[in-house]
């Protein structure tokens, strides 16, 4: 998947939608945001994904353009990923969703008591 030219024609909240609805998507952003990792680290955070299901959400933020892919040529073969400079910049947006979150389920505890 790809950022189209239908994607520019959206308004923004829309497009920033589609890029961040995979279920996966926000965890995959804050885990890179940290550090560079390699396929097998990044699986390590999310034990309940697939090798096929982690491939696609990378390829799908690789193709919006939030994800790099490096492909390193040596024996055996090296990749890595890292956020781009557009994805680097949802790292305080993300935070800011995750405090609203926390914030949500204290507000919802104090409620069900």
């Amino acid at each position: 998947m790809n950022y189209t030219n239908e994607m520019l024609e959206e308004c923004g909240f829309t497009t920033a939608q589609k890029i961040l609805s995979g279920k996966w998507s926000m965890l995959i952003i804050m885990y890179l945001s940290e550090k560079t990792m390699r396929f097998n680290e990044i699986q390590r955070f999310f034990p309940d994904i697939t090798h096929a299901t982690l491939t696609k959400q990378l390829r799908i933020l690789e193709g919006y353009g939030i994800v790099v892919r490096n492909v390193y040529s040596q024996i055996p073969p090296k990749v890595e990923y890292s956020l781009s400079d557009i994805g680097k910049k949802l790292k305080p947006i993300l935070n800011s969703v995750m405090d609203w979150g926390e914030e949500y389920k204290e507000i919802k505890m104090v409620q069900r008591d």
